[in-house]
């Protein structure tokens, strides 16, 4: 394949000839449990703030709530009249009716079991609890289930300029907990044989030195990997994973076209299912920006790409979370090598 272009001048490139899957060369020697064991032990060091992901600042809508559950915590988000957010518990005060259902009438949320309304401040026992939104995404402060000392905002990553970016979230759930999705993240090796329809030529070319705390921004992995774009036609870029937070794992890349795009990878404990089995969100965010001139034509398309991002995340997280699953029950069995 043509090496990465560190200019950036070219974002494609064509390879010579096409690689079969399995003549590619093998990562399980490289991928050694101990690293991606220390890094994400290391991720769940660093401090959260007791902030979750609960959804995409999209699917907070004018005439309904966003609902979510956090460890087995209902939750509503709803804009006011003014359209700031507020949040709290998504279960009514009065009998218990799912605030998920309600409707939002002129910035208030009016239980539709006997019309009991909520404008976002303390009622009746209900408390609201402290919410922020970050252009892409939507997070609330729940300090009884992190346990944390608190933050008043959460961590959140660099981006590009939304002004010039797309921004796409996708969402999906797994029988698993957020340690499981983080490591999936935090083993890159296996991109190009676990989703060889997305990538090609992977390889890891760092990985982190330390084995005790380290800045997030210092521990990373570096990764030259080409994106498929159709048959022999990739796109290479270098890109770093880091996690600056427990339950986040960040993909940036640094070289090569889109520099400075971002993929977000957020793990939202929602509790346990009827069985006992933890479930687990996966929200993802791609925050996709390029230098070129054309880009700015292309965001005239943002609705079409938006879709066609997130039906990319979803097919890696259906794989992925497969994954995930399948590392949760070997641990819960002590079945998991290591």
């Amino acid at each position: 394949m043509t090496p990465l272009r560190r200019s950036g001048r070219h974002a494609l490139s064509l390879r010579r000839h096409p690689v079969r899957w399995d003549e590619q060369p093998s990562t399980w020697r490289r991928a050694r449990p101990g690293i991606i064991a220390a890094a994400l032990k290391r991720a769940r060091s660093r401090p959260s703030g007791n902030w979750y992901v609960v959804g995409a600042s999209r699917d907070v809508r004018d005439d309904r709530p966003l609902s979510a559950t956090v460890d087995g915590h209902e939750i509503v988000v709803w804009r006011t009249a003014d359209g700031r957010l507020v949040a709290g518990p998504g279960v009514c005060p009065h009998l218990g009716a799912p605030l998920a259902e309600a409707p939002v009438r002129c910035g208030t949320l009016v239980c539709h079991w006997h019309g009991l309304a909520l404008d976002g401040a303390p009622f009746a026992g209900w408390e609201p609890v402290p919410v922020h939104e970050d252009g892409v995404l939507v997070w609330v402060r729940l300090d009884a289930v992190g346990g944390e000392p608190p933050l008043r905002a959460p961590v959140v990553p660099p981006r590009p300029p939304l002004t010039r970016s797309v921004a796409a979230v996708h969402q999906g759930v797994g029988l698993c907990e957020p340690e499981d999705v983080l490591a999936n993240r935090l083993d890159p090796w296996h991109g190009a044989w676990f989703h060889p329809y997305s990538f090609v030529d992977l390889t890891v070319v760092r990985t982190p030195e330390t084995v005790g705390p380290a800045e997030p921004d210092d521990d990373g992995f570096t990764v030259d990997v080409s994106f498929k774009v159709a048959g022999r036609l990739v796109v290479p870029v270098r890109a770093v994973f880091t996690s600056p937070e427990p339950r986040t794992v960040v993909m940036r890349i640094t070289e090569g076209e889109g520099r400075g795009s971002v993929v977000e990878t957020h793990a939202t404990p929602l509790g346990a299912d009827g069985w006992g089995r933890p479930r687990t969100a996966v929200v993802e965010a791609v925050v996709a920006s390029s230098e070129r001139p054309g880009f700015a034509a292309a965001r005239a398309a943002a609705p079409l790409l938006r879709r066609l991002m997130a039906s990319a995340s979803g097919r890696l997280w259906r794989d992925d979370l497969a994954y995930a699953e399948r590392r949760r029950q070997l641990r819960s069995t002590g079945r998991f090598p290591g």
